[in-house]
């Protein structure tokens, strides 16, 4: 063998082995990953984004009021990377609060208007990945079984008749349970608002932890009504529980379900990667497989058939902004928390 081929067969040799590292292996890190929508939503995006990338997730799995409060908490020595999912509120607080990253992703010209108008509010530091209108769900054959009548406005859930036959999660922990207290007191006015939230204290037999537990605890019949996102009661009714979800009469908010990069993300290039993949249009598209309904930011993604229709729904012009700082967030739940809790039921 010639000095000339000898040389060519190394270098061929070198080029394959480039070649090999220039797959996953070579882009293979880690990442750690704060999900807030349901766990099986939560599995299939990490799966499908280890399987992309060789890039190693360690997920953890909580409401969006848990996953703020353990970010702030974490605040001084930052653990996770990634927050992705759960109501947009809590998003805007974590930025307020300097605890996100600024990031600008090239994904942004084929997302929703909507996603974008987050993105502006906090100042590039989250961003919208879907939408998803507030209202109830209720149990058909438990509600027949009690003899009560179809209740079509948030007024119905606080007549005496639905008392222990609503449940809903504490707006402490929930992101899901803050958009119910900020969207009641959009609606009717901060004094009458509260007077509402204490008249239907009166009727919950229970305030879950997370916000879409009270409507899996309807479908499962422990009780009659669950107040949650119309996406969360049409997995129910998907899934071929007696679920009927209601878009109360009287209007209702929404959430801008966003996601945001954790400031000082030990992974932040891993970060910056899963942030693009998750504005993916086929990747948002698995939303269908985990049986979320929720409505996708980008353009492109095209929602389950199942899927609420946004236009159909009486929506309130929901002021992100001032519920989604964290001074107004702290004074409505300590006001909830002195007013509305501690009243007997």
């Amino acid at each position: 063998m010639t000095r000339f081929a000898r040389l060519a067969g190394f270098g061929a040799l070198a080029a394959g082995l480039l070649a090999l590292g220039a797959g996953p292996a070579a882009a293979a890190g880690k990442l750690t990953l704060y999900c807030s929508p349901q766990i099986e939503w939560c599995n299939l995006m990490v799966e499908s984004f280890e399987k992309e990338t060789g890039i190693k997730v360690a997920m953890t799995r909580k409401s969006s009021g848990e996953t703020f409060a353990q970010i702030k908490a974490e605040a001084s020595n930052p653990k996770g990377d990634v927050w992705w999912g759960g109501t947009g509120d809590p998003h805007l607080q974590a930025a307020e609060e300097g605890l996100t990253e600024v990031y600008v992703s090239p994904m942004r010209n084929q997302l929703h208007d909507w996603a974008l108008s987050q993105a502006k509010a906090a100042g590039d530091k989250t961003i919208g990945i879907y939408a998803g209108a507030l209202g109830f769900g209720y149990n058909k054959d438990l509600l027949a079984k009690a003899g009560l009548p179809e209740p079509k406005c948030w007024a119905d859930l606080t007549k005496p008749a639905f008392k222990g036959h609503v449940q809903m999660a504490n707006p402490n922990s929930s992101g899901t349970a803050y958009t119910t207290l900020a969207t009641i007191i959009q609606i009717m006015g901060e004094d009458k608002g509260f007077d509402f939230m204490k008249a239907l204290h009166k009727n919950i037999n229970q305030y879950t932890k997370s916000g879409s537990a009270p409507i899996k605890a309807a479908a499962r019949g422990e009780t009659t009504v669950g107040i949650v996102f119309l996406h969360d009661a049409v997995t129910q009714v998907v899934s071929g529980f007696p679920v009927v979800p209601v878009a109360p009469c009287e209007g209702t908010g929404y959430e801008i379900g966003s996601m945001s990069i954790i400031k000082g993300a030990r992974n932040l290039e891993e970060a910056q990667k899963f942030y693009d993949f998750a504005l993916r249009a086929d990747v948002q598209e698995l939303a269908v497989q985990a049986k979320a309904y929720q409505v996708m930011s980008n353009k492109a993604a095209k929602p389950a058939k199942e899927s609420p229709d946004l236009n159909s729904i009486k929506l309130i012009d929901y002021d992100f902004v001032k519920y989604g700082s964290s001074d107004e967030r702290k004074r409505l739940l300590a006001k909830w928390d002195s007013d509305v809790k501690p009243l007997p039921q």
